[in-house]
């Protein structure tokens, strides 16, 4: 039986070739990782996540993925239980659109309805409604910290 050798060494090539791309890692700064709705679990509360309009990402410094159900969870997670981890980017869903938007460039309104009931909604510019007070990541912040709970 005869070897060939052009054969073997294509074969070679494209399985080395698969195993570069499956071992590709995302930069999840550019593009939002998947969210699985109704089993991942909020990093704070170990609630599933299933409310598609308030899902919050976060990033740290290593590349590893936080969920959070509400806005809220993540802040007093980082402020209470994990201020040691650098986070990198946060992905919220815009409450209208449903798209992943840069939490910390959104345009947050008060009075919503989510999961834990820190009643904020982020926003683009376009998104964001006209009857609504407007408010910044760190006023979001300051505001969630002040219930504290």
């Amino acid at each position: 039986m005869k070897i060939d050798i052009y054969r073997y060494l294509r074969v070679t090539l494209f399985i080395t070739f698969l195993l570069f791309i499956g071992c590709e890692k995302k930069d999840y700064t550019k593009i939002p990782p998947k969210m699985h709705w109704d089993r991942d679990l909020c990093e704070r509360c170990k609630m599933a996540i299933s409310e598609r309009n308030y899902g919050v990402i976060a990033i740290d410094s290593h590349n590893k993925i936080y969920k959070f159900d509400d806005i809220g969870c993540l802040i007093l997670w980082q402020k209470q239980e994990r201020p040691d981890i650098e986070i990198e980017k946060i992905w919220i869903k815009d409450a209208n659109s449903s798209q992943w938007i840069d939490a910390l460039s959104a345009i947050y309104a008060k009075g919503y309805k989510t999961p834990m009931d820190y009643n904020f909604g982020a926003f683009t510019k376009t998104t964001f409604p006209k009857d609504k007070r407007r408010y910044t990541f760190i006023e979001v912040k300051e505001e969630v910290l002040k219930k504290n709970r």
